[in-house]
């Protein structure tokens, strides 16, 4: 499992968790930046690897 996915299924669990307490907003907001910082992040390794 990648970075990438473990970001996801981070941003996932925690809009799950959202729904259960009713917190919707903003647990939606931070699972938003979780996935950006994972594709920023796997694009910079892509980077550095790949691209020379």
């Amino acid at each position: 499992m990648g970075i990438k996915d473990q970001f996801q299924d981070k941003a996932k669990e925690l809009a799950e968790r959202a729904k259960a307490s009713g917190k919707q907003d903003e647990v939606s907001e931070r699972a938003s930046q979780v996935a950006d910082q994972a594709k920023d992040r796997a694009r910079d390794t892509f980077d550095e690897n790949f691209d020379k």
